[in-house]
C-alpha cells in the first residue's frame, strides 16, 4: 500500500505545558492522536488542540517548512514539526510515545511557543541585517559574479526558525553570544561584494567578546538545522576572513589563538597544548611563554591546571614535551602546508550548492 494511503493509527503525543502567568510548573501532557503516518507532528498537535484541549500553545503559518514558524524539540532533537512525519519521530522516540517541547536557550510564553524577540530576534538586529551600499551607486543595478552569490547562497538558506539557537552550547553558557543564525547572517552580507563595510563588520565581531571567537565547534547547530545552512561552518568563514583576509589582531586573541595553533600543528604534527596558551598571548614562538601578557594569563590558569594535574588528566612532562610523531608521518603533514600555503586563491568550500546548475552524471559504458 503507498504511503500516501495507509490508514490512520494512534499515535500518542507527550507535550510540554507551561503557562508562566499561572505561577504553575511545567508538566506533561498526553493525549492519543489518529492520523496517517506520513502525516506531520504539527497536525498531530493541532488535532489534539482541536479534540482535546483548546488552550495548547503552538505557533504555526505555512506548514510546508518555509516559515519557520513551528520550531520544537521533538524526542529532545530541534525541528519543525511540521517537517517530521509521526512515524518518523515514533521510531525516534525511547517509549513509543513523541515527546514534544519548546525550543531551548529562549523564554517560554506558552507551552510550545518561544520568545523569538527577546533572543533570536534582538541577536539578527546585532549584527546589522541589511546591506550597505558601495558609493557610488550604479544607476540600475549592481553586476556581481555568479561565484560571489554562489558563496552566500548558504547562508541565505536560512528560514529563521531558531533551531541552532534553541540546541547551542555556547548560548547555554554564555547567553550573550551572538549565537549561530546571527552570525550566519553576518557572513550573508560579508560575503557579498556589493557591501561596503565588510572590514567594520568583520573587526566589530572579531572585537566583541561575544562574538565570532566565542563559538566552540560543538557541531550543535550543525545538526540542528533543517535547511543546511551549517551556521558554524558561516562562522568559520567570517574567522578566515577576519585573520586571513584582513589580518584583524583582536582583543579576545582569537587571531593570535589561531596563528598558534595552526603553527604547532605544522612544526609538530600534533598540537601542543603547554605551549597553545602562552604562544597565544606572548607570540607564536618558543619564548612567547617570557611575555608579561602570557605570564599573567598563566598565573591565572593556575587553578585549572592544578585541576588538571591533581585529577591525572595531564602530566607534568606530558604537558612539557611536545607529542612525537613518526619523521615520515610529519613530513606528510608538512606537505599539506605547504599545498595549502602553496596556492594562489584560497578555496571557500560551499556545502550547500555546488556551483553547477546541474550535476553531471557520467554517461553509461
Amino acid at each position: 500500500m503507498a504511503e500516501a494511503h495507509k490508514p490512520p493509527q494512534d499515535f500518542t503525543l507527550r507535550l510540554r505545558r507551561y503557562d508562566p502567568e499561572s505561577g504553575d510548573a511545567p508538566f506533561w501532557e498526553e493525549h492519543t492522536i489518529q492520523l496517517g503516518p506520513h502525516r506531520s507532528v504539527l497536525e498531530g498537535i493541532l488535532q489534539a488542540k482541536a479534540r482535546f484541549d483548546g488552550s495548547i500553545g503552538i505557533r504555526c503559518s505555512c506548514r510546508a517548512a518555509i516559515c519557520g514558524s513551528c520550531g520544537v524539540r521533538i524526542n529532545g532533537q530541534p525541528g519543525l514539526a511540521c517537517h517530521t512525519h509521526l512515524d518518523k519521530a515514533l521510531a525516534a522516540s525511547r517509549d513509543g510515545v513523541i515527546e514534544v517541547e519548546p525550543m531551548g536557550n529562549m523564554p517560554v510564553i506558552k507551552d510550545l511557543i518561544v520568545d523569538m524577540d527577546a533572543v533570536h530576534w534582538k541577536k539578527i538586529q546585532r549584527v546589522t541585517p541589511w546591506l550597505i551600499n558601495k558609493e557610488p551607486i550604479p544607476e540600475r543595478e549592481y553586476i556581481v559574479p555568479r561565484e560571489s552569490m554562489i558563496d552566500v547562497t548558504q547562508s541565505m538558506a536560512c528560514i529563521q526558525c531558531g533551531a541552532c539557537v534553541s540546541d547551542c552550547l555556547s548560548m547555554e553558557v554564555d547567553p550573550l553570544f551572538v549565537g549561530p543564525a546571527a552570525l550566519a547572517k553576518a557572513y550573508r552580507f560579508v560575503g557579498d561584494p556589493r557591501d561596503a563595510q565588510q572590514f567594520e563588520r568583520l573587526k566589530d565581531l572579531a572585537e566583541d567578546p561575544h562574538g565570532i571567537f566565542d563559538c566552540t565547534h560543538c557541531f550543535k547547530c550543525i545538526e540542528a538545522c533543517p535547511k543546511g545552512v551549517a551556521p558554524m561552518s558561516q562562522i568559520m568563514r567570517l574567522r578566515r576572513r577576519a585573520t586571513g583576509d584582513h589580518h584583524i589582531v583582536d582583543r579576545n586573541n582569537g587571531e593570535r589563538h589561531e596563528a598558534a595553533f595552526v603553527g604547532l600543528v605544522k612544526d609538530h604534527g600534533l598540537l601542543w597544548e603547554a605551549e597553545l596558551l602562552p604562544r597565544s598571548y606572548g607570540g607564536n614562538n618558543f619564548f612567547g611563554k617570557f611575555a608579561p601578557p602570557s605570564a599573567l594569563e598563566l598565573i591565572d590558569s593556575l587553578p585549572v591546571i592544578t585541576k588538571a594535574l591533581l585529577r591525572r588528566k595531564v602530566t607534568p612532562m606530558g604537558a612539557l614535551k611536545p607529542h612525537k610523531l613518526p619523521k615520515d608521518d610529519l613530513k606528510q603533514v608538512k606537505r599539506i602546508y605547504d599545498t595549502v600555503e602553496g596556492r594562489d586563491e584560497r578555496i571557500e568550500l560551499n556545502l550547500y550548492i555546488s556551483g553547477y546548475d546541474e550535476d553531471v552524471e557520467e554517461a553509461p559504458a
